[in-house]
């Protein structure tokens, strides 16, 4: 956690006039973090009624105008649109002549790194791509959750101290990510955080399958600690059936799951074995006990696969014990 201190905006003049072009999620919760450190907020572009409604609660006053005009009335311009959309916003900025010389001109997507501002730098702006590695919701919550706030940044040399301070006045961490590596490390972020979001709904929706009334209930203890452990100890810290190689459980849980819930079949399978494999890798799986555990993996019901050299040293009747 960073011991810097938060600015206060009582103890100066605001510096940089702010302008947010796309008001999604990430917009104006940036620009909402960056008044509260003395900056002010000008100009905000949406489109959508819901891109509006987040301004209009974020960035209160802040006028809704046209990107060209957000440009023309903004020293630091964030951009945060979806990622297919940001090249094309950024030539088109640069073709009509919207940025200006000196001007900074932020980026928030994960998979981009500060090349993808080149139409823009050609035009004198200031290029930083700055990502917040955090989920938002649209609200007034995410100015809190951005304190302690890792952000994934990559700038040119020359600007490594700018971007280090807004992400800092933002209650932020710099973390930089070399250019060639922001898609490695986007990909990093959502199979960690996206896809958590889809194995916790489906683990909600089966428990409610199952008769449990307050599935969120039970969750919450439970993925909490096996979050915190996985971040204190990584691979020490797998457990149930997989790890432990019980290839009986297993096969009773594909079997209920391909008669209750089909679709997700799949995600287990193959959450199973990435898992069989590390538990492998670090010694939590046992080698003998592994061959029946892949074979229900791999679709046999009981147990060790057939390969041509015969049954496994279990047999075919899945005692993995």
């Amino acid at each position: 956690m960073s011991t810097a201190q938060q600015p206060d905006p009582r103890d100066r003049p605001a510096r940089l006039a702010v302008g947010v072009v796309g008001a999604g999620r990430v917009g104006p919760a940036l620009a909402a973090s960056l008044q509260l450190a003395g900056h002010r907020p000008v100009a905000v572009s949406g489109v959508s009624d819901a891109s509006r409604r987040r301004a209009g609660l974020l960035l209160p006053d802040v006028p809704l105008v046209p990107p060209a005009e957000v440009l023309r009335r903004a020293d630091l311009v964030l951009l945060t649109v979806p990622d297919d959309a940001l090249p094309g916003l950024v030539e088109g900025l640069a073709e009509t002549g919207a940025v200006r010389p000196g001007q900074l001109l932020v980026h928030t997507s994960g998979r981009y790194g500060a090349k993808v501002l080149d139409p823009a730098l050609r035009a004198g702006a200031l290029p930083l791509a700055l990502h917040p590695a955090m989920t938002f919701t649209g609200t007034p919550v995410d100015v809190q959750r951005l304190a302690g706030c890792s952000f994934g940044v990559t700038a040119p040399d020359g600007l490594r101290t700018a971007a280090e301070a807004l992400v800092i006045e933002m209650g932020g961490e710099p973390e930089w990510i070399a250019e060639e590596s922001r898609p490695l490390y986007h990909a990093a972020l959502a199979l960690g955080a996206n896809h958590l979001v889809t194995l916790v709904a489906q683990s909600m929706e089966l428990l409610r399958a199952a008769g449990v009334e307050a599935p969120d209930r039970m969750l919450g203890p439970l993925l909490g600690a096996a979050l915190d452990n996985a971040l204190r100890s990584g691979d020490a810290a797998l457990t149930g059936p997989v790890a432990r190689g019980d290839a009986g459980t297993v096969a009773a849980h594909v079997a209920q799951l391909r008669e209750h819930a089909p679709q997700t079949v799949a995600g287990y399978l193959a959450m199973a074995r990435a898992t069989a494999d590390r538990a492998l890798a670090h010694g939590l799986l046992k080698p003998e006990l592994a061959e029946d555990l892949l074979g229900v993996l791999a679709g046999n019901p009981h147990g060790a696969a057939s390969g041509p050299g015969g049954p496994g040293p279990h047999g075919a009747e899945g005692d993995a014990g």
